[in-house]
């Protein structure tokens, strides 16, 4: 056979039709791993080494027996959690703990929602950012340092007291009560709020508003039928997380809260530490994180429907 006549019988490359840049029969480039890929993994080690690990662990002692002598014991019971349903007391703080972290989110939404609409809407860019540095400049302390400075305003000689003397009132005792635990939670709460919903309304179109108002809508009108709806996602994801903050909370009801005042973290804290109960501590840490997630699951479902039956 001729060189020619074997170049002629040579069956050529098709082009496929899915891509004009594949050819049946050419030797197909490996794929490249995804830079992201590469940037992941190293997180995802460290979170399923760092925070999984240890709630598997945790997990596993719940389900083991307390022995006053041995501490632990390795065993596979739900006596643990039994004991939280047979006992009031650690219903009662659960609950305390789902109100005064239901009553603090409550509040850091009426109080943020206004604050993030003034700086998104109506602040200039120069006033926009000195209302951001203030916002942010609590959270470069810790909660302790911050629950402290409340501890010197709310005490029985603090500047509360004093100044209500000063005045001629009877002074209010504030300290070591539930009001001063949700107050005390607000300050540390607030402002993840405010970023929170400042963050998501800065995304909205203004126009819409503007177009409201043309129209003849007064300003509540436009508030409760245009931004409200628009910024139900911000509203959800800073009543979540206030919410799960709050649940958690542990700082600011040892320190506020006083000895005779419960929530459920300082609880756990104190199973694990002073009464050396880790099987108990271990099923009330999960009992409050199961709690948590519910609610918070079933508030996004509730809340997402609502958004999408506005948005059709």
């Amino acid at each position: 056979m001729l060189p020619t006549e074997a170049l002629i019988k040579t069956p050529a490359p098709v082009i496929s039709g899915s891509g004009w840049n594949k050819l049946e029969g050419a030797p197909q480039r490996p794929k490249k791993v995804p830079p992201a890929v590469g940037l992941i993994t190293p997180a995802t080690i460290f979170v399923l080494l760092g925070l999984l690990a240890p709630l598997a662990l945790m997990l596993r002692y719940s389900f083991n027996q307390y022995d006053p002598a041995e501490l632990m014991i390795s065993a596979f019971t739900f006596e643990n959690y039994a004991k939280f349903v047979q006992d009031s007391f650690y219903q009662s703080v659960l609950m305390t703990t789902l109100a005064i972290s239901a009553l603090a989110t409550v509040i850091c939404l009426i109080a943020g929602f206004p604050v993030a609409y003034f700086m998104v809407r109506l602040a200039t860019p120069k006033m926009r950012s000195l209302f951001f540095i203030l916002i942010i400049l609590p959270l470069l302390m810790g909660n302790a340092v911050r629950t402290a400075a409340w501890m010197v305003i709310l005490g029985d000689k603090g500047l509360l007291t004093s100044s209500m003397t000063m005045l001629g009132l009877d002074p209010v005792k504030l300290m070591y009560t539930p009001t001063a635990v949700i107050i005390g939670l607000v300050s540390v709460l607030l402002p993840f709020m405010i970023i929170t919903l400042q963050s998501v309304m800065q995304g909205l179109e203004s126009n819409l508003e503007d177009a409201a108002a043309s129209l003849g809508a007064g300003h509540l009108t436009v508030l409760r039928r245009i931004v409200l709806p628009l910024a139900l996602p911000g509203l959800l994801a800073g009543t979540m997380l206030c919410f799960i903050l709050s649940m958690n909370a542990y700082a600011t009801p040892v320190l506020i809260g006083g000895p005779q005042f419960h929530m459920m973290a300082p609880e756990v804290y104190q199973q694990i530490t002073k009464a050396m109960n880790w099987p108990f501590g271990a099923a009330l840490a999960f009992i409050l994180m199961g709690v948590t997630l519910i609610l918070t699951t079933v508030s996004n479902v509730i809340v997402q429907r609502r958004y999408r039956k506005w948005s059709e």
